[in-house]
């Protein structure tokens, strides 16, 4: 069966059984609803908050903390009930609601970023009720968008959506916007003919689709798709069809958190062993004295702040973005960032600003360069040599052959018409021109508006030296209706003159500029007001020439080499003809070549998948591009383990954005299918604020990786002060009976929750490394732990576990009780991992870091250092932690002494350039 654009008028009215002269019947209204539905995509439901917050529970290292609260409520239990043990009771109740505590805080961050998140998202949101003109019962009517049925008949004028796909049966000079589809910022105009061959949605002009707005003219067309079966709801199928992956960082901790699981079953079963074989029998009563030992060396090899650490960092990272206007709408996306390798990004309305604007102008004398961006009526007309644009008659005529509108409204310039008369429009209000200033001494007498087979547009003006006409055209066009040019305010029909010209519209084209040119003609009375088109548009003098563009957004240029220097390619892939998409990647640094390769969305679909593979790593540019080509570059990257971060503003760009690593979406120009199916939403719109996400994003990572350092560290200083306790203390030294644990499972919960994790938070708030943006993109399959990280764990974790059993010795040998030597230990092991968080802020040493720089860290420190102490020194903490009050000279011993081991490893780092510690 022929497509509708391959059928003529009345073979679609037949199709769809329309009467053009009634429009539809009420009852076939109601027929044609009960077939197809209502006009509106389905919508997004969101997740309710209960499963929002429940999701963090899926998460591998929260599942093994609830392993710990479940066996440390199950040790509560038995020494509640068999052994009448209250104390042994008690402590390992305080542990599992302490450790219950951690997993509910890191729920909750999740929820408040996720919701918060939506909150902003629908905010975002425009929620406008649009109607529009429909044919029915032999009259027209408005009515709202959502109940538009296939066979209506549809009117649309200059301004108007184009609210259902649609065939056009009739159109006057009829021209649409269809950028959010086809990803061109032209105007495309529509006329009703039938097209004989298989073309694609960007050739289709006797069609309209949904989403389209109407910039030029008017026309009626016949509804031939609603809802899901428009373009657009194609799109949505697109978007519905592809999975969610996880981020690198949860598929780095996920493997980690293997790691540490397995190492904990290990030491659980090692440390039973041992206590069974000392105890001489297998019993419930050996397992049970030894569980406790076995359950704090299982926490102390975990780091149990993990999950509300990544969180609250990740948080941080987010909080950071959104005041650089960028919007995150999970927690993971903000990671996700910091690795990414590949941009690729929409064109129109993303790396540019989807409004055209004269960026050239040559007059007959000079050639001005424009400033100014977008519709901003600031801005100048001036040659490289400084000299100002005056009125002259190619802005005279391009202003009042203009059918185009611009309004202040709310501080900010509203265009309505043609973008071509807008960019002219524009033009002359920098030269100091408006059309209602020139209509005060000039009349316009007669009109003959743009025609696609003219592809001209004219007006006749009166003023007080008589009748004249302007016609603005393309140059080529033009240049046929004319018999001299104007040179210096002197008609000149040399030759040379000619190739003058010709060579000016022939640089401006090489810079992907669009050309428009003015011409004009002193007219007798009788000619202005008799004389034929034909006549009129002839023997013109032709004035200059405009050259328009869609210009970049501001610092585009300058976020392109930046991401470049930190090794993340970008890649524009855009509607645009090859020539131009070229052209404009060039200017933007994309790529370094004029004739750099590019890619068209014909070649794409004659390449295999294997083909494409081959390909997208070269390439840096595509053209003429559909929906399903961009969803297919993304993938094809992809399977180069690239992580890959697609950007856009238009529905055309969702599939692709959520096939994404991540998606990136304008806040404020994006459609609201787009946002849904984006992670990251630009709220300013600026392709500038990706380049500060990525620079976020990595410092991000740093800053986990830092902390995941740290806390390791941490855990390695308490395992093997508490293994080395198990396997060598085996007779009673001092006060102290044999076998006693190093430290109490409370203290080690402690060391893991305030004096260690208060401060790794605060690392959430480091700034980057001077030459994070110089580094290239890590490797997403890497471990967090990579590059010396582990041995480094190793070698720094033990030399302060040692220290932290050392202290314990001496302790006993000093004649100290129980409770005082296990604090001496707690706080060494306390103050040593204080002062490694310093160290822990950078890749290096703690010497390349300025410690003030992070003014939270120091309160963080400050904060665990003091509360440290305070546990020593008040009673109830003695009960439930096993704490005790030390003599006050031993206070100053365990805060400065458990420097050592950072100092003089981070000095032979410094010294000798060893980068496994």
């Amino acid at each position: 069966m022929k497509q509708f654009y391959e059928q003529t008028k009345d073979e679609v009215l037949k199709q769809l059984s329309v009467n053009e002269n009634t429009g539809l019947t009420d009852e076939q209204v109601k027929q044609s609803r009960e077939k197809y539905g209502e006009n509106k995509l389905p919508e997004k439901e969101n997740d309710p908050y209960w499963k929002i917050f429940l999701r963090s529970f899926k998460e591998p290292i929260v599942i093994v903390l609830l392993g710990a609260v479940i066996l440390s409520l199950a040790s509560s239990v038995y020494a509640f009930q068999a052994q009448g043990d209250a104390e042994h009771g008690m402590e390992s109740l305080y542990e599992a609601i302490s450790i219950l505590i951690l997993i509910i805080i890191n729920a909750l961050l999740g929820f408040w970023q996720e919701v918060n998140a939506q909150k902003s998202l629908n905010a975002l949101r425009q929620m406008n009720d649009r109607f529009v003109s429909a044919f029915r019962n032999s009259e027209w009517r408005q009515i709202p968008t959502n109940q538009v049925v296939v066979g209506d008949l549809l009117q649309v004028k200059i301004g108007d959506f184009v609210e259902a796909d649609v065939r056009w049966i009739t159109t006057d000079e009829l021209q649409v916007n269809e950028s959010h589809l086809t990803g061109e910022s032209d105007a495309v105009s529509k006329n009703t003919k039938v097209i004989d061959k298989d073309v694609g949605i960007a050739d289709r002009v006797n069609m309209g689709y949904s989403g389209s707005t109407v910039v030029n003219g008017q026309g009626v067309g016949i509804v031939v798709g609603i809802g899901t079966n428009t373009e657009l709801g194609n799109i949505a199928d697109l978007i519905s069809s592809v999975e969610e992956k996880p981020s690198p960082l949860q598929n780095t901790i996920s493997r980690l958190t293997r790691i540490l699981m397995y190492f904990s079953g290990v030491i659980v079963i090692l440390t039973l062993v041992i206590g069974i074989l000392r105890a001489g029998e297998l019993s419930v009563e050996s397992i049970t004295n030894i569980l406790s030992t076995s359950i704090a060396l299982a926490v102390s090899s975990i780091p149990d702040a993990l999950p509300a650490v990544l969180s609250i960092v990740l948080t941080i990272g987010a909080a950071q973005m959104a005041k650089n206007k960028g919007l995150i709408k999970s927690l993971k996306s903000v990671e996700t960032l910091g690795s990414t390798s590949y941009i690729c990004s929409d064109k129109t309305g993303t790396l540019t600003q989807n409004k055209m604007t004269a960026t050239r102008l040559y007059d007959g004398q000079y050639t001005y360069n424009v400033s100014g961006s977008g519709y901003s009526t600031t801005g100048k007309i001036e040659t490289e040599d400084g000299i100002e644009a005056k009125p002259s008659t190619f802005l005279e005529g391009a202003v009042l052959c203009n059918e185009s509108v611009i309004r202040e409204e709310d501080g900010q310039v509203v265009p309505f018409g043609n973008p071509t008369d807008i960019a002219l429009n524009v033009l002359g209000k920098k030269a100091g021109l408006t059309k209602d200033e020139l209509l005060k001494t000039n009349t316009i007498t007669r009109t003959f508006p743009f025609t696609s087979q003219r592809k001209m547009m004219s007006v006749v003006v009166k003023n007080d030296d008589g009748y004249r006409i302007y016609t603005k055209g393309a140059p080529d066009v033009l240049l046929s209706n004319c018999s001299n040019i104007l040179l210096n305010n002197v008609q000149v029909t040399t030759q040379e003159a000619l190739s003058k010209f010709l060579g000016i519209i022939d640089n401006f084209a090489n810079d992907a500029l669009r050309t428009i040119s003015v011409g004009y003609r002193e007219l007798t009375e009788d000619e202005a007001k008799n004389g034929t088109l034909e006549s009129l548009e002839t023997n013109l003098s032709l004035v200059g020439v405009a050259g328009i563009m869609d210009p970049p957004r501001p610092g585009v240029n300058e976020s392109v080499n930046t991401l470049h220097d930190a090794g993340v390619s970008v890649v524009m892939i855009t509607g645009d003809h090859a020539n131009t998409a070229r052209a404009i990647a060039y200017n933007l640094g994309i790529v370094d070549s004029k004739n750099a390769k590019v890619v068209s969305g014909s070649d794409i679909e004659k390449m295999t998948d294997d083909e494409l593979y081959q390909t997208v790593v070269n390439t840096n540019v595509y053209a003429r591009v559909a929906p399903e080509h961009k969803q297919r570059i993304v993938k094809q990257l992809q399977k180069h383990k690239q992580v890959v971060a697609m950007t856009g503003d238009g529905i055309n760009d969702a599939p692709a954005l959520r096939a994404a690593d991540i998606g990136i979406a304008m806040g404020i120009n994006g459609t609201d299918v787009t946002k849904d199916s984006a992670d990251l939403i630009l709220l300013d719109d600026q392709f500038t604020t990706i380049e500060k996400a990525v620079q976020s994003g990595r410092t991000v990572y740093a800053n986990i990786k830092n902390f995941m350092r740290h806390e390791l560290i941490t855990n390695v200083a308490e395992i093997l002060s508490l293994f080395l306790g198990l396997l060598f203390f085996n007779s009673r030294v001092g006060n102290v009976p044999a076998e006693t644990p190093t430290l109490t499972a409370l203290m080690v919960l402690w060391i893991n929750m305030i004096s260690d994790s208060v401060p790794s938070f605060a690392l959430g708030y480091d700034v980057a490394e001077a030459d994070i943006m110089k580094e290239k993109p890590r490797d997403p399959n890497e471990s967090i732990l990579a590059n010396y990280t582990w041995s480094r764990v190793l070698i720094r974790g033990s030399a302060m576990g040692l220290l932290v059993y050392l202290s314990f010795i001496w302790s006993a040998r000093s004649g100290m009780s129980v409770n005082e030597t296990q604090t001496v230990a707690f706080l060494t092991l306390a103050f040593g991992q204080l002062w490694q968080v310093f160290d822990a802020r950078s890749s290096y040493t703690l010497f390349r870091r300025n410690p003030f720089e992070n003014h939270r860290l120091l309160l963080a420190v400050a904060f665990a250092a003091v509360t440290s102490i305070l546990v020593t020194l008040i009673p109830l903490f003695h009960v439930v932690m096993g704490t005790a009050t030390l003599p006050g000279w031993i206070y100053p011993v365990v805060i400065f002494v458990p420097a050592l081991p950072t100092l003089i490893l981070s000095a032979l780092k410094e010294l000798f350039k060893i980068k496994i510690w």
